[in-house]
């Protein structure tokens, strides 16, 4: 295991990332200290399954009619406050 100061850590981040592949890496920060470890994703986090779309999906508006009735709103929430004064 490499022992390493914060700012050496800073300052050489990619040579300690580097090494972490292959292995451990503490860094010290004052009395307190760090594990820099390497954990393969694909062993974290297991693959999540591609869902199809369903029917919520297919009747849900576009971003462009979302848009529109959206400004349609605030154009009469600002009518009504600011003209009808």
């Amino acid at each position: 295991m490499t022992v390493v100061s914060s700012k050496e850590f800073i300052s050489k981040q990619k040579r300690y990332f580097d090494l972490a592949l292959n292995e451990g890496i503490a860094i010290k920060r004052g009395k307190n200290m760090f594990h820099l470890t390497y954990t393969p994703i694909e062993k974290t986090y297991p693959e999540q399954p591609i869902l199809e779309p369903d029917e919520d999906f297919y009747n849900a508006i576009s971003g462009e009619e979302f848009k529109k009735r959206a400004l349609t709103i605030v154009e009469k929430v600002h009518n009504a406050y600011y003209l009808n004064k």
